[in-house]
């Protein structure tokens, strides 16, 4: 079986090595996209990231596609409708990250907390100075978790380990974990309302696009803090902006925005043969706006990134190959 696997760095690329010889190998740096799917389009299987774009056009371009082995939890960027029509299986790595972005979720939140950006900026200056950085405990405050899945359940942990009181909404809520973990499930409304913290950790989905709109922030505490670690498109951008300019919350701090290919590389915009269609360009503006925003910290998509969970997911996707290969759908988010 020819393999194609993208958005490969050169560790990763020689960890696919191990593939060979029962699988012929190509590695590349670059994302699957409509620009890049020519040259292999002779993939019986392909092993993308977040970055790539599996959507039907590309697909239709790959005719002897059988496997897509994403080196991810989250598989919003390929098109599983496409994949079960035309007998692709589709799998992701389900629990690489959990305990890894959950720490990225109190990284971003202990940065807001304790000033942690601008007081490390001062004193690279030389100044000393404590004006303005005064910031405030977790200990007795009430996070809000959205979504009480692995990496949910996780963020729970660590929050009961500082002293936080955790309300949780979830469409499907496990009462076993509640007890477990000593926490309370809540409608969604009740805990925007209560929550000093507010994280999500739920899917992209058509339902979940824009959760967090002007009503939800109208609901949220003036001195609120929003993490988001999830997918970038559960928030509405526009929104987030407003309700930050006007007081509606007090920070954000966020490792996901919407349209991140195309903040990464903006040239991307005008580079597709149909012109700027397709982009929202009110939310690129808005991110753009976010950047600025002294009360918001943004990273570059980067809570899953560690050692130990980038050899978790590289080890789980080379499985999920192999087991494919012996008629093992392993992982499968959509199988054929």
């Amino acid at each position: 079986m020819r393999v194609a696997v993208f958005e490969a760095e050169q560790w990763e690329q020689q960890a696919c090595l191990r593939l060979q010889p029962e699988f012929r190998v190509v590695c590349t740096r670059e994302p699957l996209t409509a620009q890049t799917v020519a040259a292999n389009s002779d993939a019986e299987i392909v092993s993308p990231f977040v970055n790539s774009k599996l959507d039907a056009a590309v697909l239709a371009r790959l005719p002897d596609l059988r496997l897509i082995a994403t080196r991810s939890t989250g598989y919003d960027h390929i098109d599983l409708a496409y994949c079960r029509d035309h007998g692709i299986t589709v799998c992701n790595v389900p629990d690489y990250g959990d305990v890894t972005v959950a720490e990225h979720v109190f990284a971003l939140l202990l940065a807001i907390s304790r000033h942690l950006v601008e007081a490390t900026e001062r004193t690279r200056r030389g100044n000393f100075s404590q004006a303005g950085l005064r910031g405030f405990d977790l200990h007795g405050k009430t996070i809000g978790v959205i979504g009480t899945g692995r990496i949910g359940r996780r963020v729970i942990e660590i929050a009961n380990g500082f002293g936080m009181r955790v309300q949780a909404f979830d469409a499907h809520p496990d009462a076993d974990l509640a007890r477990r973990l000593g926490f309370r499930y809540c409608d969604l409304d009740e805990v925007l309302a209560a929550a000093d913290v507010l994280t999500l950790h739920i899917p992209a989905t058509a339902r979940t696009t824009h959760l967090l709109s002007d009503r939800e922030f109208g609901l949220m505490k003036p001195a609120a803090v929003l993490v988001n670690t999830a997918r970038g498109n559960i928030v509405d951008v526009p929104s987030l902006v407003r309700a930050l300019a006007e007081g509606k919350i007090g920070a954000a701090g966020l490792d996901v925005l919407p349209q991140e290919p195309v903040l990464r590389e903006e040239a991307q915009i005008f580079r597709t043969e149909s012109g700027p269609e397709g982009y929202d360009f009110k939310a690129l503006v808005a991110n753009h706006v976010l950047l600025r925003f002294p009360n918001v910290i943004v990273t570059p998509h980067n809570g899953y990134n560690t050692d130990d969970a980038v050899s978790r997911i590289i080890e789980t996707t080379l499985g999920n190959i192999e087991a494919f290969a012996r008629g093992d759908r392993r992982n499968a988010v959509s199988a054929a």
